[in-house]
């Protein structure tokens, strides 16, 4: 496996698309309303909305600079629009019409001539031939004046600097003011025949096809509600994910509101889905099937908060409600709560009926249910549904040793919580038979090491195979901390609660959340490849890169070398951790060396780039061999090698071992180390240390609470404090490898006493 990211096109191919293409629209809108866009043909776009407020406004943008694509698939910037003629007609129901006075307005967002920030208003309605709701409207960028009344109001419009621009779309009596609409109100906007035209009316756009590989992609709409599904596809296709997506349908966009009070609370009145929601979804769902995706419909306990009912919500002992660290923050539902959970029944049959109406296989995944824990500790098992249903005992924090009471306090809610998941997939399986049921665990929390019991609420053994079909792990806090021995802990741990054999089971590797991170971001997609690798070695059915918005906004790309998928049994290792028979006599000639490009000026000054950050040591273990028995060994371990197709290791004669040599220092968290010897400021990474020999020092105390990984990896039972220091002793071995095809040797130059040449190169390893 292989990974890059991608910053942006160099020699990757380009094609040609049409400015205005519909794919390319985006939504946005404020709380509460809800609306979406998606492509209806190649010249056409649909925007649905729901409006709960009068002052309620969806903007139907375009935007010159492509924010959203991946860098391998953006349009290209261009902000001049001056010689663009836009077309297209426009239909709408349900929303303010052409002609009145809040009327559809394109907002153009940029610079005038003389480099001012600046704004211009354009009145569709003055561009429109038709009827106030069914016109043909036409834009002329190079000829377009701004204001309501023309030519009283005239404000020419300079297009040769533009950022964005965007078409309101309101409520048939939006008032500006904010306060509740009597009912909420849906409509739609359909643009079609629309054709752009012009000097400028083609931006080149990334057209790159990663080839197919191995990885499958996740996703969630609540990261991508503003886009089409056929953009979010198109990059998904092209960055060479097949198979399955795991779709996240979200906790804060799929659902219909009704006010209550002075807010508005999540509502099954006319379905559970808002229009928005299920126009988007199901253009999703029809366009992944045309692509040959299948989808895994993802449905969690989560819910944004504002919108939650207040009996529904998981609580800690005080009455706190349970709240996620997300701004403005969900909250979780509680699984004892008879209405929560038939909210949630409803919205799984409703996913399934989208999923069975495309045509798609079945399947759903129960996401990530548990029984919320408070930052500090504290469980969130009392609210009065769960109060009723098993009547907690008091449990302050749920980290540490716990009585017999809150064991099975702990017992009692972790049967609750799965007997909840049951009636859930039950739910699916009623609108789809047949369905594939998924349980989605996050480990970290479930299996927090400072909170042993914690699994007894949160991993119940109700979850034990088969009462799913799929179980699918995942554990980004410790992939993105580098903690991959409490990654390799937790699946232990889980797989010997639960069950499941690999092949019934998937792993979701991620994920990045925030951008712009420098050096540490690269680190971070580097141990979700690595993490993502480790799954597949270990033959899970599915492995999952978690998330595509992510995915698209860093520029990640996955390749599997040669295009061949490289799990299971059919990973290769072209290493064999066998040591070279031979000892090497004190002829053998060990040569390290390093890659400088040195550059002579006409002056004579130099400028040096050095290639490697470390010496490659080549050897000649010819001058070694001491008889024709040691020849006869030499060649049937040349044979077994393959010449130079598979690695060993090496016992370089003049450097073998390391003696207190600096891990790194504890942060409270990493109990990983890699080992490493230094040669003054040149730190060498140690790959294959001698079975045995590895000795292990805590803030300078010796200790045998650690183990050995693969690779040359440390890793402590316990983390070390902040600023405790990790030092190792060990002897090692180089991994090496013939450094060529051919092996010659002569019996009668031997017995001359002619050495043999059989060069060895050092492999990197790391």
């Amino acid at each position: 496996m292989a990974h890059w990211l991608c910053s942006g096109r160099t020699v990757q191919v380009e094609g040609l698309v049409s400015r205005f293409d519909p794919r390319f629209w985006t939504v946005d809108f404020p709380r509460p309303m809800m609306a979406s866009v998606v492509t209806t043909a190649p010249d056409a776009l649909r925007v649905d909305a729901v409006f709960y407020k009068a002052d309620d406004l969806a903007g139907v943008i375009w935007e010159a600079v492509d924010r959203f694509d991946h860098p391998l698939l953006k349009y290209e910037t261009s902000r001049d629009f001056r010689d663009c003629r836009l077309r297209f007609r426009w239909r709408s129901s349900g929303v303010m019409a052409l002609d009145a006075i809040n009327g559809p307005t394109l907002t153009i967002e940029g610079r005038d001539a003389a480099g001012a920030a600046r704004s211009w208003y354009v009145r569709l309605w003055n561009y429109a031939v038709g009827t106030p709701e069914d016109a043909v409207v036409a834009l002329d960028f190079g000829a377009m004046v701004g204001g309501y009344e023309l030519p009283e109001d005239a404000d020419p419009v300079w297009a040769g600097d533009i950022d964005r621009m965007f078409v309101s779309v309101v409520p048939p009596d939006y008032t500006e003011v904010d306060v509740p609409l009597a009912v909420p109100r849906e409509g739609w906007v359909e643009w079609t025949d629309l054709v752009c035209e012009g000097p400028r009316s083609v931006l080149a756009i990334g057209d790159a096809v990663v080839p197919e590989h191995g990885l499958r992609i996740a996703g969630g709409y609540d990261d991508s509600y503003n886009l089409t599904p056929a953009r979010l596809l198109r990059n998904a296709l092209h960055l060479g994910y097949r198979g399955s997506i795991a779709h996240y349908v979200g906790m804060s966009h799929y659902f219909r509101l009704e006010r209550v009070g002075g807010g508005f609370y999540v509502s099954a009145a006319g379905g559970v889905l808002n229009a928005a929601c299920a126009a988007w979804h199901r253009d999703f769902a029809a366009r992944a099937r045309a692509l040959g995706f299948d989808v895994i419909w993802s449905l969690s306990y989560e819910l944004f908060d504002a919108h939650c009912w207040s009996d529904w919500k998981q609580r800690a002992a005080d009455g706190a409600p349970a709240l996620t660290g997300w701004e403005p923050p969900s909250t979780l539902l509680s699984p004892a709560h008879g209405g929560a959970m038939a909210y949630l029944q409803a919205v799984a049959r409703a996913f399934m009926g989208i999923a069975v109406g495309a045509g798609l296989a079945a399947k759903f995944q129960v996401g990530e249910p548990w029984w919320w824990v408070m930052p500090d500790g504290r469980p969130c098992l009392y609210d009065a549904s769960a109060v009723a249903a098993f009547a907690p005992v008091q449990i302050a924090t749920i980290r540490g040793t716990k009585t017999t009471a809150q064991i099975a306090t702990l017992e009692a809610a972790g049967a609750c919580l799965a007997a909840s998941t049951a009636a859930l997939v039950a739910a699916a399986k009623s609108e789809a038979p047949g369905c594939v049921s998924h349980l989605l665990a996050y480990l970290p929390t479930v299996l927090d090491a400072r909170a042993l019991e914690a699994k007894r609420a949160n991993m119940p053994l109700g979850w034990a195979s088969p009462a799913f079909d799929v179980l699918q792990l995942e554990d980004y806090d410790w992939v993105t901390a580098g903690d991959a021995a409490a990654s390799a802990e937790g699946v232990a741990v889980a797989l010997a609660r639960l069950g499941y054999p690999a092949d019934r089971q998937h792993y979701l590797s991620g994920f990045v959340l925030q951008p712009d991170q420098g050096p540490a971001q690269v680190a971070e997609w580097g141990l979700i490849e690595a993490a993502a690798a480790v799954a597949r070695a270990r033959g899970v059915a599915e492995t999952f890169v978690w998330a595509l918005p992510q995915v698209m906004r860093d520029g990640f790309v996955h390749f599997d070398p040669n295009g061949v998928e490289t799990s299971g049994d059919e990973a290769v290792d072209a290493f064999d951790d066998v040591l070279f028979p031979l000892a090497l006599g004190r002829e053998a000639e060990v040569t390290p060396g390093f890659s400088t490009a040195v550059l002579t000026s006409a002056g004579g000054r130099e400028v040096r780039n050095a290639a490697w950050a470390e010496a490659r040591t080549a050897y000649d273990v010819g001058p070694g061999l001491r008889s024709e028995a040691d020849i006869g060994v030499l060649l049937a371990f040349f044979r077994a090698r393959m010449g130079a197709a598979r690695g060993f290791r090496l016992r370089d004669p003049f450097d073998f071992d390391a003696v207190g040599e600096g891990l790194g220092v504890g942060d409270g968290v990493v109990r990983r180390f890699a080992l490493v010897k230094s040669y003054g400021a040149a730190v060498r990474r140690i790959t294959r240390p001698v079975s045995g020999s590895v000795s292990v020092a805590v803030g300078g105390v010796l200790t045998s609470a650690f183990a050995v990984e693969a690779g040359g990896w440390v890793v402590l039972d316990v983390a070390p404090a902040v600023g405790v220091a990790v030092a190792a002793g060990f002897a090692f071995d180089v991994p090496v490898r013939f450094a060529e095809d051919r092996l010659s040797v002569a019996r009668a130059t031997f017995l001359a006493g002619v050495a043999t040449s059989v060069p060895l190169v050092e492999v990197r390893e790391a």
